[in-house]
């Protein structure tokens, strides 16, 4: 059921009343931030004197329980149309899907899907998550809510979508609708295609982590290969200062209050560093940050890439050791906090605690607490530094990330081991076994070790792009971009390309 307009904050509003965070959402905070960045940039191209007019926003009737029939509550979900391009009722749908955060106009305006619009004639719809954005159902986030909160949920939302959808603007029945997202928004594109194969023709998956992981510490194995990687400007040098910086830290945080007290001042933490938990806290908080570099290498927005965070660790003698490293990476905290709008580093693990435990509806919220809860239920992926050779710090370990699901949510350690099983034995991990589904990642970023990175078939092809970062090949085509990143795109759209005229020739047969 398609509802009328419903007033729209939107998604910058969200970016300036960021809150504090845990260390591990710092990278969520980054990856908003760019988001927002590279959505505005779009929209802005999108209204120069020649400008269309702004995409459409809608908002959808959704059963809070699909899977119960009885359960009559509902809630809202947000969708944006942009339908410029769109030249017949037999031409293409590219579904855009939101993932863990909120979905703004840009959202169809920027990616593959705008890109390759005009090409094909397609209408470009995006979809948020529920329990993201602004589709979150009135009652809140209360752990009762909380349990209408997973990806087999959205995709119900996304099946359901299609169908209104369809009627609503009255596309044709032998139209193919492909499926795109970026990073999680891109394993639930490759699984619509697995479970709803006869709703969805094909899928483009950017950057999708669809193998579940209760201790991710593969993540850092791959920024500790790209900080020595000199094509994104890393060097050995630059990997040792990373982790001369990380022992400075570890060192003065053993040291006096005095020390503490001035590591405090130079890394603009909020509080104080006395209690262990908020030490761990800082540690975590500052390899998310280098993480962030490395995960975000090279985008629009993006505060800080390894270039440039390699110059600071190193100093202008290229020097890896004394208290360059230390100094580099005081400077790094600071670039980012200041292009976050943020005054501090948090850094208390009872505020943390405090702030996830909040089950209102707050505007400032970019979904924290709804994210949280999904890795405690489904996905793990808790990033992690204790195996021989990470140049970080052991801090946080797997227990205390653990322990936030215990404390927020009173979910186990075990409940969390075993939802993490349960989901991929669900989707089929790495071996998904959907046919039809491009993957595409980059092997700069650290979440690539949890997708497919190798063909699983004639009819699942992947495309891995050197030394690109996270979901770089849905970003907006710049100047710079490298040869192998133009490259991979055009790989895309001949993919999209050899489906779409597959599906041509289903509709000349009456049948998708």
């Amino acid at each position: 059921m398609a509802i009328g307009p419903v007033p729209w904050l939107g998604p910058l509003l969200l970016v300036s009343l960021w809150a504090s965070s845990a260390p591990a959402s710092l990278l969520r905070r980054l990856g908003e931030h760019i988001l927002r960045f590279q959505e505005s940039s779009a929209l802005g191209l999108g209204l120069g004197p020649d400008s269309v007019t702004l995409p459409k926003e809608g908002w959808l009737e959704q059963p809070l329980d699909p899977f119960n029939a009885s359960d009559r509550r509902s809630f809202l979900q947000r969708y944006w149309v942009n339908d410029q391009h769109w030249t017949s009722q037999n031409g293409p749908v590219f579904l855009h899907l939101g993932g863990e955060g909120s979905l703004g106009p840009g959202s169809v305006m920027r990616g593959h899907p705008a890109n390759l619009a005009p090409i094909w004639g397609a209408l470009v719809i995006s979809l948020e998550h529920r329990f993201y954005g602004l589709s979150i159902p009135a009652e809140g986030l209360d752990m009762a809510q909380l349990r209408f909160l997973s990806s087999r949920h959205a995709l119900a939302d996304v099946a359901s979508a299609r169908l209104t959808l369809s009627r609503l603007f009255n596309v044709s029945s032998t139209s193919p609708w492909i499926c795109f997202g970026g990073s999680y928004a891109g394993s639930l594109a490759a699984w619509a295609r697995l479970k709803f194969p006869h709703l969805f023709f094909a899928s483009i998956a950017s950057s999708a982590p669809v193998r579940a992981i209760l201790d991710f510490s593969k993540y850092n194995d791959v920024v500790s290969r790209s900080l020595m990687n000199t094509a994104i400007g890393g060097s050995l040098e630059c990997r040792a200062a990373a982790s001369a910086a990380f022992a400075e830290v570890e060192r003065r945080l053993r040291a006096s209050g005095a020390a503490r007290a001035a590591l405090r001042a130079d890394l603009g933490a909020c509080g104080s560093l006395e209690r262990a938990e908020d030490q761990a806290e800082l540690l975590g908080a500052l390899q998310a940050l280098v993480g962030g570099a490395v995960q975000y290498d090279g985008q629009a927005g993006a505060p800080l890439s390894v270039r440039p965070l390699c110059r600071l660790l190193l100093g202008d003698r290229g020097n890896c050791s004394g208290s360059a490293p230390y100094r580099g990476l005081r400077r790094a905290v600071q670039v980012v906090t200041q292009s976050l709008g943020q005054k501090c580093l948090s850094i208390s693990r009872a505020e943390t605690v405090a702030q996830l435990r909040v089950t209102e509806l707050q505007v400032s919220s970019v979904g924290d607490r709804q994210w949280l809860y999904q890795t405690c239920t489904e996905f793990g992926y808790y990033v992690t530094c204790e195996v021989p050779g990470c140049p970080f710090s052991q801090l946080p370990a797997l227990p205390s990330q653990l322990e936030l699901c215990e404390q927020v949510f009173g979910l186990s350690t075990s409940s969390v081991a075993q939802a993490v099983t349960q989901t991929n034995s669900y989707y089929g991990g790495q071996t998904p076994g959907a046919t039809r589904v491009l993957f595409v990642n980059g092997d700069a970023d650290p979440w690539h070790v949890l997708s497919v990175t190798q063909p699983l078939g004639p009819s699942e092809p992947v495309v891995l792009i050197p030394s690109a970062s996270h979901c770089l090949d849905m970003a907006p085509e710049r100047p710079s971009d490298s040869p192998s990143l133009r490259l991979a795109r055009q790989k895309i759209s001949q993919q999209l390309q050899t489906w779409l005229g597959l599906a041509k020739e289903s509709q000349g047969r009456g049948a998708l």
